[in-house]
């Protein structure tokens, strides 16, 4: 690999414009090609964002022999297909949140990946930026004691949007603001959860418009999760301890990090570096990953991705969430009640024990390290 690695983007909507217009001023990278199926709105993108090449199909687009990295910009009900597409081009991928539509998609593009040792990545940003190693500094210096509680909300006006109404496209608030949050609270937290206990209210095709998701961990500690797609919210992360509490600015996008002690005084503030958009720290990650030749992402490794899915798909379970053409074994678990204590601690182990087929993660060679916002950009 020489030179600026070539980036093409399958899709062509709010989001992927953002990313193009990212790419241009990104070091390292070449906003190369884009596709659509319609070779009139590829043309009619590459001519708004400065891109060379305009694809009228998907298949074009990773038939490109000078593309190196494919950014997957499509609705979340597309992810599976057009991933799986771009890697038996032989394509490395970075894939945007939520991932896929279920746990079983993500093992089986994951596999692939690693039979054709291939980088594949999920764009979820938060894990990316410089702010979330000053988190975890903070959290780590015990300046706020032992945390025992967090709280995350995220919200936009969006119920409207086809994407988050439509069952086809894999609508719902969880898949696409309930990610973040969940994101947000295995950052601080890490994923040791013995209990989930969720209840949602739905539009017309019962599809999630709000979510209210409480994690139990088996420290005892509680991340207490809400995100609406029918409100504004202010987008905060509280974490709370005996000697203080911290408070994150905006958790889609950080802002800034809050040291607050006993007597409410802030002690201590960090703000976000200048930035682009705060996407170019996951292509300057898939940029390093490939000079490395990791087959995965350090701050987002394929374990972290399959976790955040594994918690989805039982929150959509227990509260009765599917989508079209999802098998039975894509929604692994039983219908239980949200509020049965443990359920989740025993029916994951139960899964666990009956197969596990995720794939290794090397970590001792790896290095640790809006229009409104990326939520309503996607198409």
């Amino acid at each position: 690999m020489f030179g600026r690695v070539k980036v093409a983007i399958m899709g062509a909507g709010n989001i992927a414009g953002v990313m193009a217009d990212t790419l241009k001023a990104t070091r390292g990278v070449e906003c190369y090609a884009v596709g659509s199926r319609s070779l009139e709105k590829a043309q009619k993108f590459a001519s708004e964002h400065g891109v060379k090449k305009a694809y009228g199909s998907y298949a074009e687009l990773v038939s490109d022999p000078k593309v190196e990295l494919v950014y997957v910009a499509t609705p979340h009900s597309e992810h599976f297909e057009n991933v799986k597409l771009a890697l038996s081009a032989g394509k490395n991928v970075i894939c945007e949140k939520a991932f896929m539509l279920n746990r079983a998609q993500a093992e089986e593009v994951f596999r692939i990946a690693e039979e054709k040792k291939l980088l594949l990545t999920e764009a979820i940003w938060p894990r990316y930026m410089p702010l979330r190693s000053k988190l975890a500094e903070v959290i780590a210096s015990n300046v706020i004691g032992q945390p025992y509680m967090l709280t995350a909300n995220l919200g936009y006006n969006i119920a409207g949007v086809d994407r988050i109404n439509l069952p086809e496209l894999g609508g719902g608030a969880l898949l696409d603001l309930g990610v973040y949050v969940l994101n947000f609270a295995s950052m601080a937290f890490g994923n040791d959860v013995s209990d989930i206990a969720s209840i949602c209210t739905f539009n017309n095709h019962g599809m999630d418009m709000q979510d209210s998701i409480t994690l139990r961990y088996k420290d005892g500690r509680m991340a207490v999760l809400n995100a609406t797609a029918l409100g504004i919210s202010d987008r905060s992360g509280v974490i709370y301890g005996p000697k203080g509490y911290i408070v994150v600015d905006n958790i889609n996008n950080f802002e800034a990090i809050h040291v607050y002690d006993s007597s409410y005084k802030k002690t201590a503030s960090y703000k976000r570096p200048k930035q682009i958009s705060g996407y170019e720290y996951e292509i300057e990650s898939c940029v390093k990953a490939m000079k490395e030749g990791w087959l995965e992402c350090p701050e987002m490794p394929h374990s972290e991705t399959l976790k955040m899915l594994d918690m989805m798909d039982f929150i959509r379970k227990t509260n009765g969430i599917r989508f079209p053409g999802e098998e039975d074994a894509a929604n692994h678990f039983e219908k239980t009640s949200a509020h049965n204590e443990s359920s989740y601690q025993v029916e994951i182990a139960a899964e666990q024990s009956a197969t596990d087929i995720s794939p290794q993660v090397e970590t001792e060679q790896k290095p640790e390290v809006n229009s409104q916002s990326e939520e309503s950009q996607e198409s």
